[in-house]
């Protein structure tokens, strides 16, 4: 084993003072936190307002998103953050509007459904390969993943391309909104009355605003569709037409668009950050990456042989423990609670951070170090049922965590069946969270045809 170690933002000091270490979330909520926290089992933080407690205990995980999640819904204080452009979608809400949201939305993702979304994948990564240029000179992978997995977005729920005009301006407004809007607004830690200020960076609120008018723009057009007996049979017309078994209802357009923004957010997103990080640590370890590709040059792009990909996906797998696209998850105590024999009270925040707890060196046998193989170990499948959280956990997994697997794996074997991706002489990519775990400098790789045996 190389004792390289993919990259890893540098710790803050253990103590700081609330007003400098909200300074150093406000830049990047990840080197914002201690060293410490790779470590504990639960971290208290208070502020003038309220107490969170980040928890890596697995029992207390446990308890939260799959015992009883309905006394941890998901914390309002999140959508300070993300309202403008997600509104009331499936990822903000809580109790019986989240539950007949998912009512709705679940069965388009169902096993059947999926292999109907596949050869929406295989085109977007075949016209990704048509259209990249390589060469010896440095390229950004950040914004060439972007464009695939918004392609794969356009593609599977609304059957067009992303060359498509009304595409284009929505992958162009989101590149806008990405860099300016952590996935944990400030407010999720130290936001206090509502008189106080929310803490949005500048244009947030007007590029939300542009992107959900252009959202508004395909939904209005879907339901033209759909009323005329034309529409294709994709992932926005199954949920467009699916009502709720339980009150008849379907989604109006304002919430279809609701829904429409965090599938993008989600689909397009966390997708690019995972393959863009994959990619990297593909050419870090080059070994991995031949063997992926003689793996993909056996693969028949068949939705019936993608279990052949089986280190393509134990090396995604690895991607997602090491560079998790959502970081950290905030709930809310319901009820006064008592964790690890301390008093949390109600209101409490709950912090689950994936990013701590995968690589948490109590638990993860190498916790920082690159390891496919350690899937099929025993401290390797022990993690991977209780301390792997990249999609959460229980009733609120991520209803795409399935589309986003089958997903990053074909979409890998396409590229590295064409491209090798090599390290250039740029420093190594230094993970910050926006809305997902991108680089702050992004990641430059050399792409260069590849020439199999």
């Amino acid at each position: 084993m190389t004792e390289r170690l993919p990259p890893k933002p540098p710790a803050r000091p253990e103590h700081v003072s609330l007003w400098r270490y909200m300074r150093l979330f406000r830049q990047d909520i990840l080197s914002a936190q201690p060293a410490k926290l790779y470590r504990a089992w639960m971290a208290e933080f208070r502020t003038p307002f309220f107490r969170s407690y980040l928890v890596n205990d697995t029992d207390l995980i446990k308890t939260v998103l799959k015992d009883r999640p309905a006394d941890f819904p998901k914390s309002d204080r999140i959508g300070a953050g993300l309202r403008p452009l997600l509104g009331d979608s499936v990822f903000l809400t809580n109790g019986a509007l989240w539950e007949k949201q998912r009512r709705i939305i679940d069965p388009a993702f169902e096993g059947g459904r999926l292999r109907d979304t596949f050869p929406g994948m295989v085109a977007a990564g075949e016209a990704a390969v048509a259209r990249m240029e390589p060469h010896e000179h440095p390229q950004e992978i950040e914004a060439i993943t972007s464009h695939i997995a918004a392609d794969v977005i356009f593609r599977t729920l609304f059957s067009i391309p992303i060359d498509d005009a009304l595409a284009q301006k929505v992958f162009a407004e989101f590149k806008a909104y990405q860099r300016s809007q952590p996935i944990l607004n400030l407010a999720a830690f130290v936001r206090g009355p509502r008189w106080m200020p929310r803490f949005f960076r500048r244009g947030t609120v007007a590029t939300a605003r542009s992107i959900r008018d252009l959202i508004t723009q395909l939904t209005t057009a879907r339901l033209a569709l759909i009323a005329d007996g034309t529409a294709p049979d994709d992932l926005a017309t199954k949920i467009m037409t699916t009502k709720d078994p339980q009150t008849g209802d379907a989604f109006s357009t304002a919430e279809m668009v609701d829904q429409v923004a965090i599938f993008f957010l989600a689909g397009h997103e966390t997708s690019a950050s995972a393959l863009s990080w994959t990619l990297y640590l593909l050419a870090l370890y080059p070994d991995w990456q031949d063997k992926l590709a003689e793996e993909a040059a056996a693969f028949s792009g068949d939705f019936a042989d993608l279990s052949k990909l089986g280190q393509t996906r134990d090396v995604f797998r690895e991607t997602l423990r090491l560079y998790p696209p959502v970081p950290m998850m905030v709930r809310e105590a319901s009820h006064p609670e008592r964790f690890r024999n301390r008093a949390v009270k109600k209101g409490a925040q709950i912090v689950l951070s994936p990013w701590h707890l995968h690589r948490h060196n109590r638990m993860w046998d190498n916790p920082d170090g690159f390891d496919p193989t350690r899937w099929g170990s025993a401290n390797g499948r022990d993690c991977a049922r209780h301390a792997f959280i990249p999609f959460s956990a229980g009733p609120r997994v991520c209803t795409g965590a399935g589309f986003a697997m089958i997903e990053g794996v074909v979409l890998l074997a396409i590229l590295l069946r064409a491209f090798r991706f090599s390290l250039t002489d740029q420093p190594a990519p230094m993970p910050v969270a926006h809305l997902t775990v991108r680089a702050k400098d992004g990641i430059w790789l050399r792409i260069t045809p590849r020439v199999l045996p």
